[in-house]
């Protein structure tokens, strides 16, 4: 066996394990909260696993210097070396709007209502506001950093397509307004896409998932580092009035 043929097979192997757990929690979990929360944690476990230790990977609510929230995010990707998580409150985690890379819905299966459900949860994210300031360094001072696109996505174990993402369905039912985009998916049975400079690009092999979690590390890698976040504008907020 070729060195190549090796890493493929390994690489196989890891989505299996993946697959296996995602089924075991539909087949032996009844309660659909729970089975959920498995879901979002394998996901959540796999990407701790592959992410460098740079990026914070955890569910949360993302907040914003004016006092805006996002929706209850399932799976958030986040700074974790220059930007603390602001507060856990009773399993609840909140986390600056600045400090987020990307996010993800994680569901059973990619489908129509899905799509536009995590295309909702995105828009909730990037409607929030993020402040930039400038940085000061040992060298001087480093102009403020502009905010980047936050990446969005959803991640699932099927596809309601038998064509799985190569249906011209699942490419007419992605949703198409700017802050709802998303941006890179994986379905393990059904493929793996994403944007590159606006084209959608397709992948289905018996490696979905390690052929999403690099193009994924490339996207994440393009957007450098986070903006330095404004702490008095948070500060702001517990001003008395």
């Amino acid at each position: 066996m070729s060195s190549n043929q090796w890493l493929k097979k390994v690489f196989e192997d890891v989505q299996e394990d993946l697959k296996h757990d995602l089924h075991r929690a539909s087949r032996g979990v009844e309660h659909a909260p729970t089975k959920g929360e498995i879901h979002e944690d394998s996901w959540i476990d796999i990407l701790r696993n592959y992410l460098p230790k740079r990026y914070g990977v955890d569910k949360g609510i993302i907040i914003d210097s004016e006092g805006g929230k996002s929706d209850q995010i399932d799976i958030v990707i986040f700074d974790r070396q220059y930007t603390p998580m602001l507060l856990i409150q009773q399993n609840h985690k909140y986390i600056p709007a600045e400090a987020v890379y990307a996010v993800f819905e994680c569901k059973p299966t990619i489908s129509k209502d899905y799509l536009e459900y995590a295309g909702s949860k995105a828009n909730s994210v990037r409607m929030l506001v993020r402040t930039s300031v400038p940085i000061a360094t040992a060298s001087g001072t480093i102009p403020e950093k502009k905010t980047h696109e936050i990446i969005c996505g959803i991640l699932a174990a099927k596809c309601d397509w038998v064509e799985g993402v190569k249906s011209t369905s699942f490419e007419k039912n992605l949703p198409e307004e700017s802050n709802n985009i998303l941006d890179i998916g994986c379905s393990l049975e059904g493929g793996a896409f994403s944007f590159d400079n606006s084209m959608l690009v397709i992948h289905q092999s018996q490696n979905n998932l390690m052929y999403f979690l690099f193009t994924l590390l490339a996207k994440l890698q393009a957007l450098g580092t986070v903006a330095a976040i404004d702490w008095k504008a948070y500060a702001n907020i517990l001003a008395e009035d």
